[in-house]
């Protein structure tokens, strides 16, 4: 028993990560994205999955749980006599991924809810009379991209329009999905952490290509991006800027 927790449990999920970003270090920044996102979460899944296993081996034997599940305790007690203390460890490790999922799932629910606290516009984005120079992609059907004064201020019209081009790919690319599965992964277990930070540079590059692709002009979309990130630095946020959405600057 003791083997297969340490396969299953601390070999595998690295050596997966290892293989997954290997191989998506010879792809496309969106294709890259996704394929890093689904192999973490994957592996969270079988990682748990183990976790809930060996956490069910430490309650069956309790002789009271045994018999309420049909289980001989004497025979489950047997099975881990070696290393008696695997399966209850175990316990703590899997109440700690489940605390931990659950404020990650939270955070993002939450943040989403502010995002769309913000009036829905009658086109597809939404130009907010604040000081604050930010912008930010807003998911829903459809989604729409939050613009304030300031930042439309700091950008000349061309650079404006590639902000808006770079934003608008992250709601034609589902961005925020694969950000929000990725930091799932990473919560569930912390090899996988490197992957959600992976992810958000990856999404951001892919959101890149795609601005630069629509404007015609990659110099312009790193312009508008550098320049955003630097009117912004040291100036106040809009209150309400969800952490976890798609900012150009905050």
């Amino acid at each position: 028993m003791f083997d297969h927790f340490v396969v299953s449990v601390v070999v595998v999920p690295p050596l997966a990560v290892l293989v997954a970003a290997l191989v998506a270090g010879r792809l496309a920044p969106a294709l890259a994205a996704r394929v890093l996102t689904w192999s973490a979460v994957v592996v969270a899944v079988a990682g748990t999955a183990n976790l809930l296993v060996f956490a069910l081996h430490a309650v069956a034997e309790l002789p009271a749980v045994a018999r309420l599940m049909g289980w001989s305790d004497r025979i489950v007690r047997a099975d881990v006599a070696e290393v008696p203390w695997v399966s209850w460890v175990c316990v703590p490790l899997l109440a700690a991924v489940v605390a931990t999922v659950g404020w990650t799932h939270r955070r993002h629910r939450r943040d989403l809810r502010a995002g769309r606290s913000f009036p829905r516009p009658d086109g597809d984005v939404l130009l907010v009379d604040d000081a604050a120079v930010t912008a930010f992609a807003v998911p829903g059907r459809p989604g729409w991209v939050v613009v304030t004064r300031g930042m439309r201020d700091a950008l000349t019209d061309p650079q404006y329009a590639a902000l808006l081009a770079h934003e608008r790919a992250h709601l034609d690319g589902a961005h925020h999905r694969l950000v929000r599965l990725a930091e799932l992964a990473g919560a569930a277990h912390p090899a996988l952490r490197w992957v959600s930070a992976q992810v958000g540079f990856l999404v951001e590059r892919a959101a890149d290509e795609r601005a630069a692709a629509e404007v015609g002009d990659r110099r312009l979309v790193a312009r508008a991006v550098g320049q955003a990130a630097l009117v912004a630095a040291g100036r106040p946020g809009l209150g309400r800027t969800p952490s976890v959405l798609h900012a150009a600057a905050g």
